[in-house]
Order: structure tokens, then sequence, then C-alpha cells
């Protein structure tokens, strides 16, 4: 069974950086398309950040030009490197995982596989 398990996420001001990672049971490299997901409370999931195997990204407009997509095959993990964040990027943020596209889709139905999730919490 594919397992997804994030981790990096906390408590930081405006302004500060935080690095997600998503720790891979599989060769991720096997994987059309990785992404990062955020939910924050009574809103509905969106799609943050996310990569194909082909090395194409795509990012949301609030995430762009702050947030980097990567990821490292030999270790089986996918990042988020996350700069200037805001209070607004509050959220509970998911890794995930499929073939059902090889294009980089930030909507979560392109997703076979997720992870249990990381909290992030930014003050201003």
């Amino acid at each position: 069974q594919v397992q997804l398990v994030e981790s990096g996420g906390g408590s930081v001001q405006s302004g500060g950086s935080l690095r997600l990672s998503c720790a891979a049971s599989d060769y991720i490299g096997s994987w059309c398309s990785m992404g990062w997901f955020r939910q924050a409370p009574g809103k509905e999931r969106e799609g943050v950040a996310a990569t194909s195997n082909g090395g194409i990204t795509a990012y949301a407009d609030s995430a762009n030009g702050r947030f980097t997509i990567s990821q490292d095959n030999a270790k089986n993990t996918l990042y988020l490197q996350m700069n200037s964040l805001k209070p607004e990027d509050t959220a509970m943020y998911y890794c995930a995982a499929g073939s059902l596209t090889c294009y980089p889709s930030l909507l979560s139905r392109q997703y076979n596989y997720w992870g249990q999730g990381t909290q992030v919490t930014v003050s201003s």
C-alpha cells in the first residue's frame, strides 16, 4: 500500500520560511505527477504546486514566486519550499501523487494517493 508522509510544518511569523517534505513508500519517479495541496478551516482543498515526472511545474497564483516544488527521486521525497509566508498561508498541507494525469495538475481529483497532512500556521 502506498504511503505518503508529510513533515516540516510548524508555526512561523509572517515573512518566514518553511520547507515541507513528503516521504513516499514507493519510487516517486514512477508516478506521472505529484503535488501539494492545502486546506484551511471552512475552506475547500486547493492546489498549491505540482510537478510532472517530465520536470514541468505549476503553481497557484497565490504561491507563484514564493513557493518552489521539487523532488529527490533517490530519496523518494517531494519538497515544498515556502518563503515570504503570509497569515493566509495557514492551512493543513497535503502531498498527493498519481498517474491519472502526466500534467502537473492542481486539481485534487487527478491524484490517487494522499498523505495525512502537516499543519502550517503563520502569525502576523
